[in-house]
């Protein structure tokens, strides 16, 4: 670019060493994206071969047997190809229980969710006020959740003993039972109402009520930590408009911990019907308490069956993902909204 000379004229004007050229200025950026994108790749390179190597290629694994013949006799042949085929999953829905255990799982999800997250209401709103010893009364809330599994099963299966257990103790002398009950080992009692014999079965309502009572202070603590941030005005200001105990929970409260509730319902909900180690640490899946987990167990020890229980544990894998979307789908934007 030419400029006017100290005598009129015109010439180059030089650029001075220090100043960096056009190319050099648009270069230098696009250097720095790849240096930092490089820099990036190696950071997370080390997790994301971990996460490969501990759970990718394990369920890429497991869904590659559900599709084959894989016997424990034959296990170390199996591979990522093999000799794929529907025969597994025909199986599973032909065999005998199937759908029973299905209804089983089910029933015991919903209710030992609902059960266990009432429960945790019920206790965040007791403990809600302040009082002397509060904060060991929610310590001891906790003991459930934080106790071996091994050592509460044990104390639930001595207290509900038909022998020695402390329970029907009381049901005999203080309640007027006529014979002992046997909680975990019973399929089903008949209840007398209103004249009408009701079968009640018992082992599947003794596990579900376990469930509630062991996981129940994990909702505890959720909901009490939402209760803590509700600002204290709006329900001064309600007060003193007049609004009573149950219309201040319906109004301000309730609104306030819903989101909460829906999180723990799903979070529950998922848990619960993978879960294996409380019932079969209390009934071993008998008495009509077998669920789609045991059964999965049960397939893959007692018959050495893999690729039939690795095509039922896919099974449980199919029917969750399509709860889960069907809540996030009907529930989802609700949830954004009160949030």
């Amino acid at each position: 670019m030419t400029q006017p000379t100290a005598s009129g004229g015109t010439g180059l004007a030089p650029v001075p060493p220090d100043q960096p050229t056009t190319s050099a200025r648009r270069g230098k950026p696009g250097a720095m994206r790849r240096s930092e994108a490089r820099t990036g790749i190696g950071l997370i390179a080390p997790t994301v071969l971990i996460v490969l190597a501990v759970v990718v290629l394990p369920i890429v694994w497991s869904i590659s047997l559900a599709f084959q013949r894989v016997r424990l006799i034959n296990l170390r042949s199996a591979g990522l190809f093999g000799d794929y085929s529907l025969r597994n999953f025909e199986r599973v829905f032909s065999s005998p229980g199937f759908v029973d255990t299905l209804l089983t799982t089910l029933a015991y999800s919903v209710l030992g969710t609902a059960c266990s997250i009432g429960l945790g209401l019920v206790a965040s709103l007791a403990l809600r006020r302040k009082f002397r010893g509060r904060g060991f009364v929610r310590s001891v809330m906790l003991l459930p959740y934080v106790a071996p599994i091994v050592a509460v099963t044990f104390v639930w299966q001595t207290m509900l003993s038909p022998q020695f257990g402390v329970l029907n103790y009381w049901g005999q002398h203080l309640l007027g039972w006529s014979k002992p009950v046997a909680f975990l080992s019973e399929k089903s009692n008949d209840l007398s109402l209103f004249g009408l014999h009701v079968p009640v079965p018992t082992a599947l309502l003794t596990v579900i009520a376990f469930e509630a009572w062991r996981q129940f202070p994990f909702a505890f603590l959720f909901l009490t930590a939402r209760m803590q941030a509700i600002p204290a005005s709006l329900e001064e200001a309600a007060r003193v408009d007049g609004a009573t105990i149950s219309q201040r929970f319906r109004h301000i409260v309730w609104p306030q911990l819903l989101p909460t509730i829906a999180v723990l319902s799903v979070l529950r909900f998922i848990w619960t019907f993978t879960s294996f180690d409380d019932i079969y640490l209390l009934t071993g899946g008998g008495a009509g308490t077998e669920v789609i987990s045991v059964r999965v167990y049960n397939f893959l020890t007692g018959r050495g069956d893999i690729g039939l229980a690795s095509a039922q544990a896919l099974i449980i894998a199919v029917v969750l993902a399509v709860m889960v979307g069907v809540y996030l789908r009907m529930f989802g934007r609700r949830e954004e909204d009160l949030s």
